[in-house]
Formats: structure tokens, C-alpha cells, sequence
């Protein structure tokens, strides 16, 4: 009867060490899959990053190539060179509200380029527009995959029990990259 006690306490403490185990490896497992998440994160904020960077040196350079035809807009001259450099430490809403400015800056430029049909036909300018489309689009493309990386990393850890994981590790939901307010407007033609 004793040694069946014994056989009994010592399976019972070995299914504990065992469950002990499994439950550390879990743990350790899910821990290290939301660092692998937050990292992806990081990568795909660097590529929006990357893509305001080039918008920001087109917009400079369309700038400096229709400069000459804005003496008489100052406002909108004032406005371009008052932009900065892209907050690459930045949280995502600073990089949201970077990235309206420059869509802002880009706008005022294309309204200055309607008032000299000189200047709107000019190679340099025809191809730094061309490029711009294609920074816009790269820049698009950056945020889809920020924001589908944002997605599966929210998921990931508000479900149980990865949300136990995630408030020990003190990981937390991260925000999406948001449309800029001015690409939400409906759009308006006038004939």
C-alpha cells in the first residue's frame, strides 16, 4: 500500500513537471513569436519610412524645378520649404501627419504648375511627376503591408491565452497607418 502511494505521488509530481514544462515552453514559444511580430512591424514601418523619405526628395526637387515660376506664391513657397525631413523615430501618427503635409505640398505645387503651361510641359517636371506616381504608389504598397502586419500582430495577442503573454510581456496593440484626411474627402469634379 505504501510503495502504491509512493508510485501514485511520484506519476502525480511527474505529469505536474511535465505540465510545468510544456506550459514554460508555451510560453517561451508565444513570447518569442509576438517579439518576431513586433520586429516585422518594425521592418514594414521602415519601408513607409523609406517611402516618405523619396516623396520628400521628389517634392524637393519638383520644388526646386518650378521655384522660379512661384515669386508671386509665397504662401505655397513658405509652406513647401517648411516642411522637414520625415520623423524616422517617430510614433505612426507623427509619420501620418508628415505624410499629409507632403500630400498638401504636392498639391500646391500641381496648382502653381496649372497656372504655367511652360513650366507643366517641361520634361524635368513631366518626369519628376511620373516618378512622384510611382513613390505614391510604392508608398501605398508600404502601408498595406504595415497595416496587415498591424492586423495579424493585434489578433495574435488579444486572443487567449497568448493575451496573458502579451500583458506579462507588456506588449501591446499597435495603431494602424491611417488614409490622410484629405484622401477620405469625396472627390469633386467641375466641368
Amino acid at each position: 500500500m505504501g510503495k502504491t502511494i509512493g508510485i501514485i505521488i511520484g506519476v502525480s509530481a511527474g505529469i505536474i513537471v511535465l505540465l510545468f514544462i510544456i506550459v514554460v515552453i508555451w510560453y517561451i514559444f508565444v513570447k518569442n513569436k509576438m517579439r518576431k511580430l513586433d520586429i516585422k512591424i518594425d521592418e514594414s514601418e521602415s519601408g513607409i519610412d523609406v517611402a516618405l523619405t523619396k516623396r520628400y526628395d521628389l517634392l524637393s526637387k519638383l520644388f526646386q524645378s518650378v521655384k522660379g515660376y512661384m515669386k508671386h506664391e509665397r504662401e505655397t513657397l513658405q509652406k513647401i520649404i517648411s516642411l522637414r525631413q520625415p520623423p524616422h523615430e517617430a510614433p505612426v501618427a507623427e509619420k501620418q501627419s508628415f505624410a499629409e503635409e507632403v500630400t498638401r505640398g504636392l498639391e500646391a505645387i500641381n496648382v502653381v504648375m496649372e497656372q504655367y503651361p511652360d513650366l507643366k510641359a517641361s520634361k524635368n517636371v513631366l518626369q519628376l511627376q511620373d516618378q512622384t506616381a510611382e513613390v505614391e504608389e510604392n508608398l501605398q504598397a508600404a502601408r498595406r503591408i504595415y497595416n496587415a502586419n498591424i492586423s495579424f500582430y493585434n489578433r495574435y495577442i488579444v486572443v487567449w491565452p497568448n493575451n496573458i503573454v502579451a500583458k506579462r510581456g507588456g506588449f501591446d496593440k499597435r495603431d494602424f497607418f491611417e488614409a490622410e484626411a484629405v484622401k477620405r474627402e469625396d472627390i469633386h469634379f467641375d466641368f
